[in-house]
């Protein structure tokens, strides 16, 4: 069989669109190496770590020139040229003209979170998502959406009919599933400055991350606790250092702007808790990553979170910071609580594994081609 993917953010996206994508080609491309996988993107940037699978090629157009317009239109003859069995755009989008092909094609839905809070994006981005990402979930063959959240968002906010759409969890890097050696956890404490022991929060610092609901919960329960916020920087992170430095927070807590992901794994392991109160999300991976590391995690209600997080996870208000502070407190002085939740974040962690995604895919992809030589 021979896959294309929409490679786009594998080469060229740091955050979460970028890791599903890397993680579903090194999935698919290491437990089924028969498989012939053909990348397509427009460039690569050279900072991000991507290790082009052996069973895999990178395709990129034959000329520099507007390489953004190929991702659009210029995929879909070259899909064919390379007489791809299979196509499936990772981020949202199909390439346009592909649905006259004889190309079946699956799409990833991530979020709908620009219609749910349009607050959040300029209204250009909104209408431009809107034109691309509802025209590849109308052609698509089959969609997957990373949560029952967002399959719920896509037949309520778009009518996409239920039976075209299937959920398959993210998963992480397995890199997260390993013990880190005491040396190496002390190597990364003091690259980055860090105490012993932190409440840690991971992702982008942005409004919709809701990283000053920590800060305020903090204040509220006057918790002592030092606080690591790692993750990419925007105008948000003003405020926050305006409530740190008025609620005279300083010395605890600690922004890290560029953490190394190789350094993430004992990040996570050197943390208490973990706290995640973003207001909206299409899954939540870092979530995942801290179940794997062996880290008891608080999330905010109202969205996927509780389908990542599991049922021994604590969830509360994404605008209570009372309700954040006593569950820190409480998990915080309860030893047992804490081995409880680790223990069972673990075993609810493993329907994110490797082989639990590449079976549900190639599910997906089978069943798909099927159909397809049946038409």
């Amino acid at each position: 069989m021979r896959i294309g993917y929409d490679a786009k953010r594998a080469f060229n996206n740091h955050r979460g669109l970028g890791n599903y994508s890397r993680d579903t080609i090194r999935i698919i491309a290491s437990l089924f190496p028969d498989l012939q996988l053909d990348l397509f993107t427009p460039k690569t940037d050279s900072s991000i770590c991507f290790d082009c699978p052996k069973n895999a090629t990178v395709i990129q157009p034959k000329h520099g020139f507007m390489t953004s317009l190929w991702r659009t239109f210029g995929i879909t003859k070259e899909a064919e040229r390379r007489q791809l069995d299979l196509y499936h755009g990772l981020s949202h989008e199909l390439p346009v003209g592909i649905e006259k092909t004889h190309i079946p094609t699956v799409v990833t839905m991530h979020d709908l979170i620009f219609i749910r809070h349009p607050e959040l994006y300029p209204y250009i981005d909104r209408k431009l998502y809107k034109t691309k990402y509802l025209r590849s979930c109308r052609v698509a063959d089959r969609i997957i959406a990373v949560s029952q959240q967002t399959k719920n968002d896509l037949i309520e906010l778009w009518g996409i009919e239920e039976k075209k759409i299937s959920v398959v969890y993210q998963g992480c890097h397995p890199n997260f599933c390993k013990q880190v050696s005491e040396s190496q956890k002390e190597k990364v404490r003091k690259k980055y400055n860090l105490p012993e022991n932190y409440l840690l929060n991971v992702g982008a610092i942005e409004p919709r991350k809701n990283q000053l609901l920590i800060l305020k919960a903090l204040k509220a329960g006057a918790i002592d606790n030092p606080l690591v916020i790692a993750g990419r920087t925007t105008d948000y992170i003003i405020e926050l250092q305006q409530f740190i430095e008025n609620k005279k927070l300083q010395g605890q807590v600690h922004i890290l702007p560029n953490v190394d992901f190789g350094d993430l794994p004992a990040l996570y392991q050197n943390a208490s808790i973990f706290i995640y109160p973003s207001h909206f999300e299409g899954f939540g991976i870092p979530i995942v990553e801290a179940l794997q590391s062996g880290v008891p995690v608080i999330a905010a209600k109202g969205s996927c979170l509780e389908e990542s997080g599991g049922p021994d996870s604590r969830y509360v208000s994404p605008n209570d910071p009372a309700d954040l502070a006593e569950q820190i407190m409480i998990i915080d002085r309860d030893n047992n609580l804490k081995n409880s939740m680790i223990e069972k974040g673990k075993a609810y962690a493993e329907q994110f594994s490797d082989e639990a995604i590449a079976k549900n895919l190639l599910s997906i992809y089978t069943n798909l081609l099927k159909q397809n030589k049946t038409l």
